[in-house]
């Protein structure tokens, strides 16, 4: 079990790939900290841990809350007294529109989630692995911060901002034994997806079938990607296995972004 008795914080654990992570990890033998917005997916999600036989807690989070994300600490090192594992993955998709057309509070509210989120739980949780000279954090990512996406600006800027914190933090915390990677995925199978495919057809003018095949057809496999080929990634990131890897922007996308 490559995560035995590890302590992990996954921020969106409710659906998704934040779910996917959260049983990826209990599988290997973590205990979890579940954090996100949706309460009643993390209640789900958490049954789904301890069926495992693994311990789970449920700390409902708004991450653009200073407040609540020291609530999450607080309450993450009161119950398990360290942690050893970040997964920052909340993120959300934001609008579909041309630059010129987004209202400027969309575009903060993108960055507020999937930057400052990440910002906040990293500031919250990283004395407590200075402290123990310890730790992996692995930060959800996107493909889209290195391969236009129409109409996603917010999204794909904030994407990318991910790649250089990641790789600045890299540097601050590397001499007390501490790791920071990206994992980029690629489209991921599921609702969210399809949500997204439907948004391109609609303000490009297109088929859904046209705009399905423009995430499909860009990948030499020509498919989708399955959430848990995400939360193997994550696994090896948070694992003994990847001691050597920090600083690093993982591609998961079947092949549609290289670089």
């Amino acid at each position: 079990m490559l995560l035995k008795d590890r302590i992990a914080v996954i921020t969106g654990a409710g659906r998704g790939i934040g779910r996917a992570i959260a049983l990826a990890y209990a599988a290997e033998g973590a205990d979890l900290v579940l954090a996100a917005r949706s309460v009643e997916a993390l209640h789900e999600t958490r049954d789904m841990v301890e069926a495992q036989g693994r311990r789970a807690l449920v700390v409902p989070t708004d991450l653009r809350e200073e407040e609540s994300v020291r609530d999450l600490a607080e309450q993450t090192l009161a119950r398990f007294g360290h942690v050893d594992i970040l997964v920052n993955n909340s993120g959300i998709a934001g609008p579909t529109t041309p630059l010129w057309q987004l209202d400027p509070a969309d575009w903060d509210e993108t960055f507020a989630v999937n930057v400052r989120g990440v910002y906040l739980c990293c500031r919250a949780f990283l004395p407590s692995m200075i402290e123990r000279r310890s730790g992996s954090i692995v930060i959800i990512g996107s493909m889209t911060g290195k391969r236009p996406l129409y109409g996603r600006t917010p999204y794909a800027a904030s994407k990318l901002a991910l790649v250089g914190l990641a790789r600045t933090l890299a540097w601050e915390v590397g001499p007390y034994n501490i790791r920071v990677n990206v994992i980029s995925p690629g489209p991921i199978e599921g609702e969210r997806i399809e949500t997204v495919i439907r948004k391109q057809a609609e303000v490009r003018g297109i088929s859904v079938e046209e705009a399905r095949q423009q995430f499909t057809g860009s990948s030499p496999l020509g498919r989708l990607i399955p959430a848990q080929d995400v939360a193997e990634a994550a696994v090896y990131l948070g694992s003994d296995r990847s001691a050597s890897i920090t600083g690093e922007d993982l591609n998961v996308s079947a092949g549609s972004t290289m670089y």
